[in-house]
């Protein structure tokens, strides 16, 4: 579980999204980093139980930098207002399908899946969708999946047109549209600071691993 001060923290920094106040509270900023590492430490372990691999992670190869990337965006707030970290086996940059928790207040989400993955990676995940549909149904409609992730499949972004290759009347089409395959569900912030959180958010990366394991055996 979180702590609620953690939360706040974040709160006030999405009001206070500068260099002087940060500096000025990098001690609550300190404290807030080690409750949100101490939460991931517990989640790799509970990830372990049904995903192996990932029991060989530390926090640090999960967990995504505070400070913003600003170099090419317009907006230059140096500082994220969330705390996120993904989960697969070979850490946060693979680019393998992997689990994702999303910590902001009013905002947060369990979530997975791969994300815009690069073309070659892309379409070696059509294709086994494509080969092996059949199978993937049975995963997305699965009752146990759709119980935690009732939206299915979010493509992020979708092509209007089927991509090459593929014809529209394919019966895959909905899907091999996509450009990522994700799915998620929000989190209110009271779930995240209760203390069975830890194993609601597992429960919910447990229903996802059957989803996880077809793309990542797609892409290998």
């Amino acid at each position: 579980m979180l702590q609620s001060s953690t939360l706040k923290f974040l709160k006030d920094l999405k009001k206070n999204n500068n260099k002087p106040w940060f500096d000025e509270n990098r001690k609550i900023y300190e404290l807030a980093k080690q409750d949100f590492i101490s939460m991931v430490e517990k989640l790799i372990t509970g990830i372990a139980k049904f995903d192996a691999p990932i029991g060989i992670l530390k926090a640090k190869d999960c967990i995504f930098r505070i400070n913003r990337d600003i170099r090419f965006s317009k907006d230059k707030s140096p500082y994220k207002t969330n705390m996120g970290a993904f989960f697969t086996r070979n850490g946060k940059k693979s680019p393998d399908a992997g689990y994702y928790i999303h910590c902001e207040p009013g905002q947060s989400f369990i979530g997975g899946g791969l994300y815009l993955p690069m073309s070659p990676l892309l379409a070696k995940a059509r294709q086994e969708i494509d080969y092996n549909f059949d199978e993937w149904k049975k995963i997305v409609n699965n009752k146990n999946f759709k119980k935690y992730f009732p939206e299915g499949v979010d493509g992020i972004e979708v092509l209007s047109r089927p991509p090459k290759g593929y014809a529209d009347d394919n019966p895959a089409i909905e899907f091999l549209k996509m450009k990522s395959f994700i799915v998620s569900h929000a989190a209110e912030d009271n779930l995240l600071t209760d203390k069975n959180s830890t194993s609601n958010i597992l429960q919910s990366f447990a229903a996802m691993k059957p989803f996880l394991d077809f793309l990542n055996n797609a892409i290998e």
